[in-house]
This record gives C-alpha cells, structure tokens and sequence, in this order.
C-alpha cells in the first residue's frame, strides 16, 4: 500500500482526533510514554499542549541527544535554474511571474561548486524549478558528476521523477532526494496549485517512495506551513515520515519545517504559524518519531534558529542563497524563490553552533566502496 492510499485512513483520523477530550494527564502521558503512537502525536499537537511546551522541551533535547548527540549537519543549496511550468500561487518560480529566468551552464556549475566548497561545507543541495525541458535528468546527471569532486554528499530537489529517473541520478551520485508535498489536502492542493504538472497530487505524493525503491540514502519531505490548518498538516507529515521509516528502514528520513515566505507574487499564508506555533511542531515531532532528521532552513531569523539547536534540529543550511548562481555567478540582484532572514556565512554560523557547545558537521559518512 502506497502512501496515497494510507493517508485517507489517516484524514479520518484525524476527524477523530480533533473530538478527543485532552486533559494533563493525558498530555503528560504522551511525553513521557516512551512508546509513542499517532494519537500522543496529535495530543501534543493540540492548543492544550503550548501549555507544557518546557517539559516536551527537556524530553526532546533528551532524545535528539541519544539518537543524534550533540551535532549539528551543515549544507547549502545551490539553484541550478529557476525555469517552471508550473503555476503554483504561493511560490517565486511561478510560470506567470515575469521574472529573470536563469540556468547555470556547466562550466558555471563548477564555479559555484568551487566557491562553496572552498567554505568547508562537503554537503550540498541541489534545485531547479520544474520544468523538465530546461532541467532535463540528463542535465542534471551532469551537473552531479561535475559536483562529485568537490562534495561528499549531494542530495536534490527538483521535479518528481520515475524509479528509473531516481536510480539513474543516484548511480551518478546523488545520495538523498527532498520532495516537500506543499499541502497534504488534496482538495487545498488543487486550488493552489493551477496548472503544470504538479497538479498530479499523487504523483507528488508517492515520488518519496520512489526515492526508497531506487535506493535513496537519504529521504526528505515536509509541508509548506501556512497553506493549511498547520496542525493537521504537521500530523500528516509526520505520519508520511513515520510510513517511509517503516517501509525503507535503510535510508535516512528527514523532515524540512519550512513556513510560507514573502515571495514576488506577494502571496499571503492561509493559515499563519507563529515561531512558538513552530516551536510545538518541532517537539512533538522530535517526541514521535526519535531518528527522524529534522530540518531548519534560513527562512527563520538568527536568534530563532539558534534557540532550536538543541531542541531537535540535526541539520541546518547556512551560506545561503536562494538565486541561480547566487554564491558565485551572478549578483544578488536576483531576489531568488523566496526572501531568507539568515544570512550568515558558513563560517559564523559555525562559530555559533560551536559556542551553543554543539559541533557542526562538514561530513559525517565516508564511502568506501
């Protein structure tokens, strides 16, 4: 069973869910079970539970520590093209946005590598918009192979490919794959996502699960929080991360916690979420699931990202720019897929991390084969 066929199970669950009666007891149960199941998942997702937002704190930080220690993995991205077909309302890419559309040429590809692996970073991630003419597999089969030589690891998140499209990239040497699902309403999907290819939901929604049956290392997924009730999109998101760790125990899953930024189009979040709102999202999900990768992106301001290190994040990008060639080829005058409010350069945001008592990773696996 895919996926797309559990997650209309778990959508009536949730109309279960929301006519739960939650009480302390109940909260303090789920924190501290220790066995942790969809239901204490949602109970520490409820508004009751903002109230008790110290004690899932310490429980938390306590297991990030046993399954992760005190480390912090450090990547870029690095934006290959931003051509799309697509028309979704909320992003910068939007086919209908008169913006400059840019795409790297390989010898531009190597120059950006070259810059961002002179900072120490051996972890990047590479993007496109969607747009397989522009952005063809073979492009960028040939970007990675281009990248090898400077990075470790180089994961992607382009467009969603087949099984076929997937193992022939990671035999190129792309190790992981994020794909965030946007919003799991397939009914708010439609109505946000006009017209191009992501208008197939499930497609989208299953493209994790080619990831795992192609060999993927690393999965990662997430929702874009603001285009929906946040706690209900919080609670399927972990329930798509909780199925790929059940379903492909070998490979890495991770979840991204990215809230809607300002973007060309001007698009407002539906269903804003606060920093504390975000704080409650990323305990809950550390306490319900314990080896899942968590994600915070510079799309959050400095001193709200650093007050997260400790309490589940295990990834961080940092050196950040979200324009096409904008570490080396080109001027920032490019305003890029959306605004970012951490700018810091590698080096500073190490230097942090360092000083939290927490050690920023460069690279933490090494292949002999």
């Amino acid at each position: 069973m895919s996926f797309y066929h559990e997650l209309s199970m778990c959508q009536r669950e949730v109309a279960r869910l929301q006519q739960l009666e939650i009480t302390e007891a109940r909260i303090r149960q789920a924190i501290d079970s220790g066995s942790y199941h969809p239901e204490d998942y949602w109970v520490l997702l409820s508004p009751k539970a903002d109230d008790y937002l110290e004690m899932m704190a310490w429980k938390a930080r306590e297991l990030t520590l046993q399954h992760f220690g005190k480390t912090v993995q450090l990547f870029t991205p690095l934006y290959l093209s931003n051509y799309c077909i697509n028309r979704c309302v909320y992003c910068g890419y939007n086919a209908g946005h008169r913006i400059t559309r840019r795409k790297l040429t390989f010898s531009e590809v190597e120059q950006e590598g070259r810059v961002i692996a002179a900072t120490g970073l051996k972890h990047i991630l590479i993007l496109t918009g969607e747009s397989p003419k522009h952005s063809p597999v073979d492009y960028i089969k040939r970007c990675v192979t281009i990248l090898r030589p400077y990075f470790s690891s180089i994961s992607m998140e382009v467009y969603p490919l087949s099984v076929e499209d997937y193992r022939e990239l990671i035999e190129a040497g792309i190790d992981g794959v994020t794909l965030f699902q946007e919003v799991y309403d397939e009914t708010v999907y439609g109505q946000l996502h006009l017209a191009g290819p992501k208008r197939d939901f499930r497609f989208r929604l299953e493209a994790p699960e080619r990831v795992g049956k192609a060999g993927g290392r690393t999965i990662g997924i997430g929702a874009l929080l603001g285009l929906h009730n946040w706690r209900v999109e919080a609670f399927l998101t972990g329930m798509h991360a909780n199925f790929l760790q059940q379903n492909f125990p070998w490979a890495e899953v991770s979840v991204s916690l990215p809230r809607l930024c300002p973007e060309v189009g001007g698009f407002q979040p539906i269903s804003p979420v606060s920093e504390r709102q975000l704080v409650q999202i990323l305990l809950a999900l550390r306490i319900f699931l314990p080896r899942v990768g968590i994600t915070i992106s510079t799309r959050e301001r400095q001193g709200f990202r650093e007050h997260l290190i400790g309490l589940g994040v295990t990834k961080m990008s940092a050196g950040v720019s979200t324009a096409v060639g904008g570490h080396a080829v080109y001027s920032e005058d490019d305003p890029g897929q959306f605004q970012i409010a951490d700018r810091r350069s590698v080096a500073e945001i190490y230097r942090v991390i360092s000083e939290l008592g927490y050690k920023p990773i460069f690279k933490d696996w090494h292949d002999v084969g």
